[in-house]
């Protein structure tokens, strides 16, 4: 504070975190925490800001390799925060409320940090994996040990889970009696994984969805009024101030189960993102305006006769398959539900022949020793009986890992580039990057690609 006053008096303007001054020396070194805190002089009242003012930006996880600066504000925020926490979650002041994420993303922002403290309940911050750490069964400790009501956490944490402990013997060695329910959110949750869930825990698994642009939910169960049937594959209903519509192509609203665009009538709820930072033309080109009216999501997805949406992926997952427009996100969940398979990624690679050709790279679970072959055969079949014969699955191959952000979504995009052979950006946000070479060779091994004809 003293340094920006004597800053101000020296040349008359304010402070840039760009200025060479040799005052601002000293903010370029490190700092001992113990010492600065003994010597801070207490501020007496909290800084006044308008409900309108930035609180943070926060970037997307860039899965297409641009991150965007995502800008939440004050008042709107906090409102949203203990509503969705109150209506959503079900929460009152006192619960403990865990949220396993890492607090550099929207959902530790959101339920890590602010929503939690803002409620009054207890928020725990969890550093390790939920395997390995010690085992697979590290979360069920800490909702036991903690007496955790609410847990919220990725279908990618769960699948991992999954794929170590399939039989969740694990889970048996803890008191969950004070664990109320579950939320998974992040990425699609597939049914098989929604299902395991619920037939271990005998709790609740409620799939939600929401993007760090929205800042929380807009499709949930409302938890604080009242348990609704829960349809595996659907994340709920829009939460009250979401006006979600489905959109076909001609920019007109979907049939019942129709699948189209996810898009939200204007206007948007309180905490939704007002700007990207210091790009205001790319968020009207991003999200507002291939549907006039509307902010669009990026997601496919459809509405059943009962209101209940279901999210299909994102759009650019929908691929051309000899003039048919076919979801690679049903291919997955088809593939997902054999038994031997921990989690998997169906994408379209370019074809000579059919324009595009769906090739599925699956993890096997803990302990699986069935043959790839023998699997491609099976999961071939599955495919076929379920979708037909049009959706031309006719690859799967074992892989050890999936290229993934930190968050936990997979990189299919990525994936098919590189099968396509086509340059792309690394995103900053990528696990490890080493996974990448392992598919190129793992694709040139498999002679899976365009050049290999599929």
């Amino acid at each position: 504070s003293q340094l920006f006053t004597t800053f101000r008096v020296q040349t008359g303007r304010d402070l840039s975190l760009h200025d060479q001054h040799p005052s601002l020396q000293n903010l370029r070194k490190y700092h001992d925490y113990k010492t600065l805190m003994s010597t801070a002089i207490p501020v007496e009242k909290c800084t006044v800001v308008d409900a309108t003012d930035p609180l943070y930006i926060l970037y997307t996880s860039g899965t297409t390799g641009k991150p965007k600066g995502v800008v939440r504000d004050n008042g709107g925020h906090a409102v949203s925060l203990v509503y969705s926490m109150k209506y959503c979650y079900g929460a009152q002041s006192g619960d403990v409320f865990w949220a396993a994420s890492d607090i550099g993303w929207a959902v530790g922002h959101s339920y890590l940090v602010y929503a939690p403290l803002i409620m009054g309940c207890t928020t725990i911050m969890y550093e390790g994996k939920p395997v390995r750490t010690p085992d697979a069964g590290a979360f069920w400790r800490v909702i036991s040990e903690y007496k955790v009501k609410i847990f919220f956490v990725a279908p990618t944490a769960i699948r991992a889970i999954k794929k170590e402990d399939p039989q969740a013997t694990l889970m048996a060695n803890y008191n969950l009696e004070h664990f109320k329910y579950i939320f998974v959110a992040g990425e699609r949750c597939d049914v098989n994984t929604l299902e395991w869930l619920m037939n271990n825990l005998k709790k609740p698994a409620i799939d939600h969805w929401w993007q760090t642009e929205s800042g929380y939910p807009m499709l949930s169960q409302l938890m604080g009024i009242g348990l609704e049937k829960i349809k595996p594959g659907s994340a709920g209903k829009p939460v009250p101030g979401f006006d979600i519509r489905i959109l076909d192509e001609s920019k007109n609203e979907a049939e019942i189960n129709e699948e189209g665009s996810v898009c939200i009538k204007y206007p948007l709820a309180p905490g939704c993102l007002p700007s990207l930072w210091n790009d205001v033309l790319r968020f009207k080109e991003a999200y507002l305006s291939q549907f006039p009216g509307y902010y669009f999501t990026g997601d496919g997805g459809y509405k059943d006769e009962d209101g209940y949406v279901f999210i299909t992926g994102r759009i650019d997952d929908v691929i051309n398959v000899a003039g048919h427009r076919l979801s690679t996100s049903t291919m997955e969940e088809i593939v997902a539900s054999h038994p031997s398979v921990a989690e998997c990624a169906v994408v379209g690679v370019e074809d000579e022949m059919r324009g595009q050709a769906p090739v599925g790279f699956v993890v096997l679970k803990s302990g699986e020793t069935i043959s790839e072959s023998q699997l491609e055969k099976e999961l071939i079949a599955m495919v076929r009986d379920k979708i037909g014969a049009v959706a031309f699955f006719r690859r799967a191959v074992i892989v050890k890992r999936l290229p993934k952000t930190r968050s936990g979504k997979t990189l299919r995009k990525i994936i098919r580039h590189i099968a396509d052979g086509k340059s792309f950006a690394m995103p900053s946000t990528i696990e490890d990057p080493i996974v990448l070479d392992e598919l190129r060779e793992l694709m040139r091994e498999k002679g899976i690609g365009i050049a290999n004809n599929i």
